[in-house]
């Protein structure tokens, strides 16, 4: 209860006590293996495969997260963040010498490879208020940073103008997407960085390969909806 200038009180919500070190690693452990649970079978996945993957009792997992949509929820929001941090590494990187737009972009493509995030995210396109505001707040922080990292691109010449966010970010998207069939997932991994190295050294060897010009982050947006009704 805190006292205001007029005399009367008002009472602030309690603050969430931080997490004690065991907890804090078994949250963490959920978050990564439902991560890798749900790239890899989906966001139906049993939640008994995430736990004991994650070495927790289920109980931990529905105290910690309550349902499927909660964790599925906690997951892409972890996802988004470590996006955001990728970004912001890169852009960080920039100031070293012989580091280019492009060669940073691409540290943080390799980068949000191996964190999974354009494969986990798009798994809650249907299961999830992606607008609600803690969500909205997340990607326009995740994709705030980006932009800057491709504007930045865009600046040095490293990276053609008619490559845009919006294909940048789908091309992460379908190289996440695991191979059909039973390819492991240390060859697929491998493959999909190859295959970002093999688009990358396209770009810089023929900037001009492109004629027009890709989505902008709006018009990618307004496809991804589906119709009401």
């Amino acid at each position: 209860m805190s006292a205001r200038g007029d005399g009367s009180s008002a009472v602030r919500a309690p603050l969430r006590a931080p997490l004690r070190a065991d907890a804090r690693r078994n949250h963490e452990q959920v978050l990564a293996a439902a991560r890798e649970v749900f790239v890899e079978r989906g966001a139906g996945a049993p939640l008994e495969e995430v736990a004991a993957r994650a070495g927790v009792g289920i109980a931990t997992l529905y105290r910690r997260f309550g349902d499927r949509e909660g964790l599925l929820r906690a997951v892409v929001l972890q996802a988004l963040e470590d996006s955001r941090a990728a970004a912001e590494s890169a852009l960080a990187a920039l100031s070293e010498d012989g580091v280019d737009g492009l060669t940073a972009l691409g540290d943080y493509m390799h980068a949000v490879l191996d964190l999974r995030v354009s494969a986990v995210v798009p798994l809650a396109l249907d299961r999830l208020d992606l607008e609600g505001a803690e969500m909205a707040t997340a990607r326009e922080a995740s994709a705030g940073a980006v932009e800057r990292l491709v504007e930045s691109a865009h600046a040095d010449g490293s990276l053609p103008k008619q490559v845009t966010f919006a294909d940048l970010g789908t091309l992460l998207v379908r190289l996440s997407r695991p191979l059909p069939g039973s390819v492991p997932v240390e060859l697929n991994d491998q493959l999909a960085h190859r295959h970002l190295r093999l688009v990358l050294a396209g770009l810089r060897s023929d900037p001009d390969v492109l004629a027009d010009e890709g989505l902008s982050r709006q018009e990618l947006r307004t496809a991804g909806r589906r119709p009401a009704g």
